[in-house]
């Protein structure tokens, strides 16, 4: 497994913002593709994209190298450009002095980031990306069966 790349794509999307979300992960490996979604009742986008790729990393179970591809400038950014680092050693508050949203989630994937150690890359969103596509179609769906379900 160690020479092969797992590539997760994910997505979230909010009606609302905040309003109901879904989040989507699509993870493939070799010829094998899985697909996960869930549905929150009061979120915003932020919180979807950041909780697809906690679902996206939580679905490993066992190491390898890891590709994560966002549409998510707010979570690749954070990654890549050290936001979240600079978080941390700031005692969790922005640049600006401000706290930092989200910082439960946030909290959550630093604990997946130190176990599996992905590269964030990211992808143009609703482009012509096949699986960023289908995240952004599955995630959309959760929010709008769940919604439709409660009224």
């Amino acid at each position: 497994m160690e020479n092969q790349v797992l590539k997760i794509y994910t997505d979230g999307a909010c009606s609302g913002n905040p309003g109901p979300g879904g989040w989507a992960v699509v993870l493939l490996f070799g010829k094998t593709q899985k697909e996960l979604c869930g549905f929150e009742p009061d979120t915003t986008n932020n919180r979807m994209e950041l909780l697809a790729a906690i679902k996206g990393l939580e679905a490993v179970t066992r190491p390898c190298t890891i590709e994560l591809y966002s549409d998510s400038s707010y979570l690749v950014n954070a990654i890549n450009q050290n936001w979240l680092e600079n978080w941390q050693k700031n005692n969790w508050r922005t640049s600006g002095k401000e706290p930092v949203k989200n910082q439960d989630l946030w909290q959550r994937l630093i604990a997946l980031n130190t176990k599996h150690k992905p590269r964030y890359i990211k992808v143009k969103g609703h482009s012509d990306n096949v699986f960023n596509n289908r995240c952004d179609e599955l995630a959309v769906q959760a929010y709008k069966q769940q919604t439709s379900a409660l009224q």
